[in-house]
């Protein structure tokens, strides 16, 4: 799968169109007000493998958090995803401990800093990595950007929660760059990067490169990039897609963590060790030391895809490795995308391993000594099967609450009675920034309602709910007009073909609350003209175009909030 990110790096050289202002402005067409969200999961894992006082769930962060970066400051851990065309990026999150997490914001929060308008949903920010440097009491964010021309780049903090800088470009080609700060105060970057020309001997062929980075100038010092890492672990047996590079110093010796194998079924970690950062770098004889690509496909409780991990020392001297994975449904669908897993680290040894990161993974772990499972209470993020209400009448929404290539703020208006989605001239299905708030879908089964008080003027306008896994793979369920009437209607989108599976007439004397319930991969549409009693509309239909599997790229599915002035489906 990661090969199709190199297929993206002509968007470098790409002018960024912007999106035609027309296609942006907030028309003042119809009243619509969402209100009461609410969304509740029911995953049989939690329910078979509850909790005891001294446990907490692994994935720490469920839903679409692909490829955490972690760092520490004295007692403080911060933790970074990537965000592709989600509008803000990098979801960055705090902790003490390990276990409960809390969201501080996004790393990129303003459209200088993220140049996605016209991006595609898995393009825009890949693989970020987050590095503090003692040195200069300095935070610094390196990534990189496919859209705006960007490529690699780095932003920077001295506080983490009050805001970044804006982007430094920096002068290399590859993808997923990170930063290692040296007790001597030097500071390198390494990066995934095809072979020198001519080199390259097989599809997924990739190195590893190392540069010295000059400070004071945030640029790599030229002409001294260095190879580092030819292929993989050993090249004679073709290792692809070696990736996601990390340096870390222990006892005087540099150690170099990797993926390789790509994104996908054959994920994997792989450590080397060296007595300089610029190498040679020798990788351990007992690589991989995370993975679960040896074990049955049917096999319980499914872990997944395992890799692109980082390595932080945690409370007590005890290190922890973050990494993604995905947990398929019982069809094998990735509904819910790559999600942020954490496991215990044993360095006793040498090397570092992943303790049991290479068995089966289960869904809970042993709590680190002294520490309190708070997740879900006290501003800390939930896991599990938790439930998440929001009346969306706080003029600051949560965080979680995100756009697609776009600030929210341009498209919301906060009241007392909910929050007003006002509708662009674009629909879901565009290559521009849409008019939906957008939440993760974070279960296979779970519950989702929202209250909505609209009357669509026209059959352009509709507003409702979009499962969305992007703009050429989503379903719409909506409210609409044609004629003089009222229809709800349910719209699924593959391959950027749109079908109607049912639309209804209704009448609109007051709010409608809509429904989504999912059981695995079936999906129920259904809609509440008095607030009590529910009917469904076109039947249980599958999630199938809502997982990675079937409409490819790299995201989770979102749930969103949605408003349009340009709507394309026509009621029967």
């Amino acid at each position: 799968m990661k090969q199709n990110i190199m297929n993206l790096a002509f968007f470098r050289n790409k002018t960024n169109i912007l999106a035609a202002a027309a296609l942006l402005s907030v028309t003042s067409i119809s009243a619509q007000t969402f209100s009461d969200f609410n969304y509740r999961g029911n995953d049989k894992i939690y329910n078979d493998n509850p909790l005891k006082p001294d446990e907490f769930y692994s994935p720490i962060l469920q839903g679409c958090y692909p490829d955490p970066s972690i760092t520490k400051k004295g007692d403080d851990y911060y933790l970074v995803n990537s965000s592709f065309s989600m509008f803000p990026g990098v979801p960055i999150f705090t902790s003490k401990d390990l276990v409960n997490w809390k969201q501080v914001g996004h790393v990129l929060d303003r459209p200088s800093q993220l140049k996605v308008e016209n991006s595609g949903v898995s393009h825009g920010i890949y693989a970020p990595d987050i590095k503090y440097n003692k040195h200069n009491d300095t935070f610094y964010m390196i990534t990189t950007q496919f859209a705006g021309g960007i490529g690699n780049m780095v932003v920077k903090t001295k506080d983490p929660s009050k805001g970044w800088s804006e982007v430094q470009k920096l002068n290399f080609d590859g993808i997923d760059p990170s930063v290692f700060f040296d007790d001597d105060g030097k500071a390198y970057i390494v990066h995934n990067d095809a072979p020198p020309k001519g080199t390259e001997q097989y599809n997924g062929h990739r190195v590893i490169k190392i540069w010295d980075y000059d400070l004071e100038k945030d640029q790599v010092v030229a002409g001294s990039d260095k190879i580092i890492v030819n292929g993989g672990v050993d090249l004679s047996q073709k290792p692809i897609w070696i990736e996601g590079p990390h340096i870390y110093k222990k006892n005087g010796k540099y150690y170099l963590m990797c993926a390789e194998g790509g994104t996908g079924g054959n994920h994997s970690e792989v450590i080397f060790m060296a007595d300089s950062p610029k190498g040679p770098f020798v990788p351990a004889k007992n690589n991989p030391i995370l993975t679960q690509r040896y074990f049955p496909r049917d096999r319980k409780e499914k872990v997944d895809w395992a890799g692109h991990a980082d390595l932080v020392e945690g409370p007590n001297g005890q290190w922890y490795g973050v990494f993604l994975a995905i947990r398929p449904n019982v069809n094998n669908r990735v509904n819910k995308g790559r999600e942020t897993f954490i496991l215990p680290v044993d360095w006793s040894g040498t090397y570092p391993v992943f303790q049991n990161g290479l068995v089966p993974m289960k869904p809970k772990l042993k709590m680190p000594q002294g520490v309190q499972n708070q997740t879900g209470q006290n501003g800390f993020f939930p896991n599990g099967n938790f439930t998440y209400n929001d009346k969306l009448t706080d003029k600051n929404l949560d965080f979680r609450w995100i756009a697609m290539r776009g600030p929210r703020e341009n498209f919301i208006t906060a009241t007392k009675n909910g929050v007003k989605v006002n509708p662009f001239a674009t629909n879901i299905k565009a290559l521009a920034p849409v008019s939906a708030l957008f939440h993760r879908l974070q279960h296979e089964d779970f519950e989702t309602s929202v209250t909505l008080d609209y009357k669509p003027k026209s059959e352009k306008e509709l507003a409702g709910i979009t499962l969305y896994q992007s703009e050429t793979f989503n379903y719409v369920f909506g409210i609409t007009k044609k004629d003089k009437d009222f229809y709800i209607v349910l719209e699924r989108t593959e391959k950027g073909q749109s079908k109607l599976i049912a639309s209804e007439k209704i009448s609109l004397s007051k709010p409608v609350k809509l429904q989504v319930v999912a059981d695995k991969d079936e999906h129920n549409f259904n809609y509440s003209l008095d607030g009590r009693n529910y009917k469904n509309l076109g039947g249980p239909v599958s999630g199938d175009i809502l997982s990675t599997d079937v409409a490819g790229g790299f995201t989770g599915s979102l749930i969103g909030l949605y408003s349009t002035s340009s709507n394309d489906i026509v009621p029967n």
